[in-house]
This record gives C-alpha cells, sequence and structure tokens, in this order.
C-alpha cells in the first residue's frame, strides 16, 4: 500500500503540465555530466536514457548516438520531449519494465537526476537494475546520479563568484566592503543551511547505516546510499564498478558536502 502511494505521488508530482514545462525549459550538461559523457560514451554508440524528464539530456547524448531512445513513464514529458525534439524516439515506459527492448540491445544506459532513487520499495529498484542488466550488451555501461544520505554540510560559494559580483563596483573601499558583507551572509547561510540538513538528515537511519529511505527537498521519499553501499548491490546484479564523481565537480569532492554521485558501471556476463 505505502509503495502504490509513493508510486501515484511520484506520477502525479512529474506528470504535472508545471512541473514538466520547468524541465523542458533546462537545457544544460552540468561540468561533471560533461566529463563522464565525453569520457565513456564513444560516437556511435547506441543510448537508452532513462527517467529523461523535459528532454535535458538528449541533444547532448543523440548527436552522436547511432541509436538514442528516450523513455520516461509520465506522460506530459513524453509529449514535451516529442514536441521538442521530432528528430529522435521517445517512448513511455516505466524504468522496472523495460520489456519493449530485447536484449543487449543497448551499448549505454544513462539516468540522471537520481532517477533510480525515485523506484521505491526496493523490489523496484533491484527489478529496474536486472532489467538494465538484460537491454546492456556485453561491456556495455550504466551510468547514473543517486543521493548520498551523509551530504550535512552546505558548500559555500566560491570566492571567484563573489568576486564577479562586485566587479563592477569602481571604488576599491566599495569592493572591499561588498567582499566582507558577501563573506558574512555566504557563511552565514551555510551555517543555517548545514543545520537545517543536520536536523533533517543526520538524526535519521540512513545517515547512520548509510542507505535507506528520507523524503528529499519535495517531500518525495527517496532513496539514498553512500558509494560502498551503491557499489556492493550493483555488484550482485552483474555490474563492475569503473568510477564515480561527486555533482560538485569540479570542486573536489566530500562525503560529508556531495550532495549526489555519478557512477559508472560496466555490465559482466
Amino acid at each position: 500500500m505505502l509503495a502504490q502511494h509513493h508510486a501515484e505521488n511520484i506520477f502525479k508530482h512529474y506528470n504535472s503540465p508545471f512541473v514538466a514545462a520547468s524541465y523542458g525549459r533546462q537545457e544544460y550538461i552540468t561540468p561533471c555530466e560533461r566529463l563522464l559523457f565525453s569520457t565513456y560514451i564513444k560516437s556511435g554508440t547506441a543510448i537508452l536514457d532513462i527517467g529523461v524528464g523535459g528532454g535535458r539530456t538528449s541533444p547532448y547524448l543523440a548527436k552522436n548516438a547511432s541509436r538514442y531512445v528516450g523513455i520516461d513513464y509520465a506522460p506530459e514529458m513524453v509529449r514535451l520531449c516529442r514536441r521538442k525534439y521530432p528528430q529522435w524516439e521517445y517512448c513511455e515506459g516505466s524504468a522496472i519494465d523495460l520489456s519493449c527492448f530485447p536484449d543487449e540491445s543497448f551499448d549505454v544506459i544513462v539516468m540522471s537526476y537520481n532517477v533510480l532513487d525515485d523506484l521505491v520499495p526496493d523490489a523496484s529498484r533491484w527489478r529496474c537494475l536486472q532489467e538494465c542488466h538484460r537491454v546492456l550488451g556485453n561491456k556495455g555501461f550504466l551510468i547514473f546520479s543517486s543521493h548520498n544520505p551523509r551530504a550535512l554540510i552546505a558548500r559555500p560559494k566560491s570566492a571567484e563568484s563573489r568576486q564577479r559580483r562586485s566587479a563592477h563596483l569602481s571604488s576599491r573601499v566599495l569592493v572591499l566592503l561588498r567582499l566582507v558583507v558577501d563573506y558574512i551572509a555566504t557563511y552565514c547561510t551555510v551555517i543555517c543551511s548545514s543545520l537545517h540538513r543536520a536536523i533533517r538528515y543526520g538524526l535519521q537511519s540512513p545517515f547512520w547505516r548509510g542507505k535507506g529511505y528520507m523524503l528529499d527537498t519535495e517531500n518525495l521519499m527517496t532513496h539514498f546510499w553512500t558509494p560502498k553501499n551503491a557499489i556492493a548491490e550493483l555488484g550482485r546484479y552483474g555490474f563492475r564498478f569503473i568510477a564515480l564523481q561527486g555533482d560538485d565537480y569540479p570542486e573536489k569532492s566530500h562525503p560529508m558536502i556531495t550532495d549526489w554521485y555519478y557512477y559508472i558501471f560496466e555490465k559482466l556476463h
């Protein structure tokens, strides 16, 4: 009953025209994604983009692919993608049922925006991993992002960004005052945000156990796990760990700061 209620909430949220339109306006690739996609996705590969949303990743992934398919279980998202990018293939479907695709039909599977974490309960995530293993070809890559339950410390904005905001001020005194105010405001924000995270996540079992379910910032039940637990679970479903990278790249990742990690796994026989 709880799993059904969660599925209904997730569907209602992502199938909302307002939410779909918001996702549809996103047309960027993060530095972390650019690094990993360019490193592990070769030109001429067949790519399955699960949880494609508003098609944010489509232009980057599809441009050099031999085949590109975006799949999402929210009809509103799929309609939006087809309208924006009629040249590529999109279909409605669930991450836990890829039966519309034959065995070993893709070289790469991408699940950005922590799609795997929305699959509740554990059995749904396990079924998704089984299906991904089935439709990936030999040595195919599974690339996905996932929440870190121990990210309790908010990262302050870089000094470079603060300096850019002050660059238009001609007076050195004004620049200095602006920088001082910015530093104080930034670190007050960091302290308040970190306290909020500590209360929201640090008092719950996933922080201590390294895996489990908590409400995310949109109050949706979400799966969190540490890299150690992610690597162990993927290993049970026939995947070999290749690499991980914090979403905060090019900043240095830290287990208490990085909000989520991108993982690269290779399919084994």
